[in-house]
């Protein structure tokens, strides 16, 4: 990683409308914080802006991939599709497996996904298209030997973390980040044994819910995120989340782990670097 950054956001999504008024400036202010980014698509269009982020500027890396939501007609996000599109929803994207392959041969994008289960909200079909489209990421992933990126989230009495450990477990021949990890310790021992990766975001800055298995995993394990422009840490939670807040989540692991906030930082930089291969 080029001189100066010592921290990095794993997670984040400058390609969405939400940051179409002053893109520049926010990728300035990481940069001068000393924050490198790996930018993260969640359908084919936000995967290819993506990557044209990251060719066209340093420190910044690509993750391309179909989130889960986007496999069925869903809710509207105006942070991700801006407020032009009010009566839009998502158009229920089936996997164009050539488009996807091409981009994951692109030297910047340096992993698969966001992609994984999403039960939070489901119709009656909605599993069965976010397998398909799962098991789709899965294989290009492994084609292109580039690690997952996970978006794994729990219904009310569904754990998706369970389902997706099984279908990764029989299919998946790379390693995966957990993003975004709000499952329990015992939905992360399987992952953990696998050698997968889990990482946090700004909410682990005013919430204990996270402490646990914060203090459980251990330190080599662990990645920093922000899910921007989504969950804006402490102190600035209200507002736009962006980049360079990543810092923030970095100091609120380190606090509760009660360890040294620079061997943290450290250790969680370098955990990145061997993880998505970036040196």
């Amino acid at each position: 990683m080029s001189k100066g950054f010592t921290y990095i956001d794993i997670h984040g999504h400058l390609n969405f409308a939400a940051y179409d008024a002053d893109r520049k400036d926010a990728i300035k202010r990481a940069q001068e914080a000393g924050v490198a980014m790996i930018t993260v698509g969640t359908q084919i269009d936000t995967s290819r802006k993506a990557v044209e982020l990251a060719e066209t500027h340093e420190n910044m890396w690509a993750a391309i991939g179909l989130h889960p939501i986007h496999t069925s007609k869903s809710h509207h996000d105006e942070q991700e599709l801006g407020e032009d599109n009010k009566e839009f929803t998502s158009r229920g994207e089936v996997v164009n497996i050539d488009a996807y392959r091409e981009l994951a041969k692109h030297p910047k994008v340096v992993a698969i996904g966001e992609c994984g289960l999403d039960y939070y909200r489901l119709d009656s079909d909605s599993i069965a298209k976010q397998r398909v489209a799962f098991e789709s990421m899965i294989d290009i992933a492994n084609e292109a030997n580039k690690p997952l990126m996970l978006h794994l989230r729990n219904g009310s009495d569904r754990s998706a973390y369970n389902d997706a450990f099984e279908i990764i477990k029989s299919r998946a021949k790379v390693k995966g980040d957990l993003h975004f990890f709000a499952g329990s310790i015992e939905e992360a021992k399987p992952f953990l044994d696998l050698g997968f990766y889990f990482s946090f975001t700004g909410v682990v800055t005013f919430t204990h819910d996270y402490d646990a298995i914060i203090k459980f995993l251990p330190l080599d394990r662990i990645m920093s995120e922000t899910d921007c422009p989504y969950v804006a840490p402490k102190p600035y939670r209200g507002k736009r989340n962006e980049p360079a807040y990543v810092i923030e989540t970095v100091k609120a692991i380190a606090h509760i782990r009660g360890e040294d906030e620079t061997v943290v930082s450290r250790q969680l930089l370098e955990n990145a670097r061997h993880f998505f291969g970036i040196s």
